[in-house]
């Protein structure tokens, strides 16, 4: 039986405000626990909540950002269920009406263009974190999450693949970047995905059995913790016994590389939504949604392109260094400063983001500035240095961002250019084989490297290639 994938997601994003969204209390991330917290936040008894405006005008920009309709009438609603980190009992809201609707991201995969609508964007404030100790019969509870503002993006079930999914995180990722609406730092919870898949015989029209799945922490996760559950679900279909697949929330176990059971799928109506008491309606005019959405930056499809006409990057190049915020002003930096647009790309596409990824860190966390990355790249380019030597200074910089003269007059990396001393190496290394000689004459003429290796070798390294390789050149021409 021929099968296919569906998959919805629905994404909670942290916004980038100061405060919270109904109190003053700080959303700095690493604060003490339960040190950002007040009694509004905690809900203790009596206290009013405010919205926070910040969380409305940055969701309408989130909106936009993603083509939604925004609904200039829209409301708060209390989301009832109990669990230690929601100290109120219910959770503020959006449900009937929320604050974005009719969106939809269009992006590139493996060559093909995948539209995926949006079903909504509401916004909702978050519940503490539970912090449970190995070995322990307890649990810890730090509330200084609790009421930090959140945009949920909930998408339709438009995805038919775990590639698919975790390329459409990437793009949603830089479009709330670029709009400075969250820093979608996963690693820290501001972003965070549950994930709803299903199967269904290819040409179906009936959706199969929905299985949420929870605690996927990063985009690897994602595309991971899916491919095992849409295995699990295949093979169940292949034995015959879809009917084992429940409606059920499940979470990733990355450690075991599996999904998990957790509890039953809760319906809406499991949650006896109702309309927030202590706010009032949220009325958005038309005119703010306008200003708001001409306050919106570059967009990553519009820099993509951008940056393919402008630099003469390939789509996939270009795609690659646009992915990050940061990484793409990065490079724009070091290109302002003289830096070629290609060797540049070259750079950051193969050393700068394979130390990144051996030392586990993100653009956020390069040590380089662009003056000084400008600088060896110069240097390379005056044949002060050798390319290879050129790799060693840049793994230095990354480090330490120490001034590339510096570390070429530490290390005694400077390139012999000195036609004299090229000279000496190079008849010492025509003496020493006199065999490859013989080879160049019989029309052997890839003698010619061997002897330039050997060159190289001698030298440690250092000598100037084109210079050696010319001289070598015209005295076999004269044997």
């Amino acid at each position: 039986m021929l099968l296919e994938t569906v998959i919805g997601l629905e994404i909670h994003a942290e916004l980038k405000t100061n405060t919270k969204i109904f109190c003053s209390c700080s959303t700095e991330f690493g604060a003490k626990p339960n040190e950002n917290t007040c009694p509004i936040c905690l809900g203790i008894p009596g206290t009013l909540p405010v919205l926070n405006e910040e969380v409305v005008n940055l969701a309408v920009k989130a909106g936009r950002a993603v083509n939604c309709e925004i609904n200039n009438y829209n409301k708060m609603d209390r989301k009832n269920y109990f669990y230690p980190d929601l100290t109120k009992n219910y959770q503020t809201s959006q449900y009937d009406l929320p604050m974005c609707v009719n969106g939809k991201v269009t992006f590139n995969y493996e060559g093909k263009e995948v539209s995926v609508r949006i079903n909504r964007i509401h916004i909702e404030e978050d519940a503490g974190k539970l912090v449970h100790l190995e070995d322990e019969p307890v649990s810890l509870i730090d509330y200084n999450r609790a009421g930090v503002p959140l945009v949920e993006i909930v998408t339709e079930p438009d995805l038919r693949s775990p590639g698919e999914a975790a390329a459409f995180m990437r793009e949603l990722k830089g479009i709330l970047e670029y709009a400075e609406i969250s820093d979608c730092r996963m690693e820290q919870g501001s972003i965070r995905c549950d994930a709803n898949i299903s199967i269904r015989p290819y040409g179906s029209e009936e959706y199969g059995t929905k299985v949420e799945i929870k605690n996927i922490n990063s985009f690897r996760e994602v595309q991971k913790a899916l491919e095992k559950e849409e295995k699990r679900q295949k093979e169940l279909y292949q034995f015959g016994e879809e009917y084992k697949i429940k409606q059920e929330t499940r979470r990733w176990d990355a450690s075991k590389a599996k999904t998990l059971p957790m509890r039953s799928k809760e319906e809406a109506h499991d949650y006896r939504y109702f309309p927030e008491p202590d706010l009032t309606p949220i009325i958005i005019p038309g005119e703010k949604v306008d200003e708001l959405e001409k306050s919106l930056p570059e967009m990553p499809i519009e820099k993509r392109a951008r940056f393919v006409s402008e630099y003469g990057l390939s789509e996939k190049d270009a795609s690659i260094i646009i992915s990050s915020k940061t990484l793409a002003k990065f490079y724009e930096e070091v290109v302002g400063l003289g830096g070629n647009p290609k060797t540049v790309s070259n750079y950051i596409l193969g050393d700068l983001l394979r130390m990144l990824n051996a030392n586990n860190m993100e653009p956020e966390d390069i040590k380089i500035s662009p003056k000084n990355f400008v600088s060896l790249l110069k240097i390379i380019e005056s044949g002060k240095i050798s390319n290879t030597a050129g790799k060693e200074v840049f793994k230095e910089m990354f480090e330490t961002d120490k001034d590339p003269e510096v570390i070429i007059e530490e290390k005694g990396l400077s390139q012999i250019s000195c036609s004299d001393e090229i000279e000496k190496l190079v008849d010492k290394v025509l003496s020493d084989n006199p065999k490859s000689i013989e080879d160049f004459k019989a029309g052997k003429t890839q003698a010619v490297g061997y002897l330039m290796g050997q060159v190289m070798k001698a030298s440690k390294g250092k000598v100037n290639p084109p210079v050696a390789k010319q001289m070598i050149e015209e005295k076999l021409s004269k044997m």
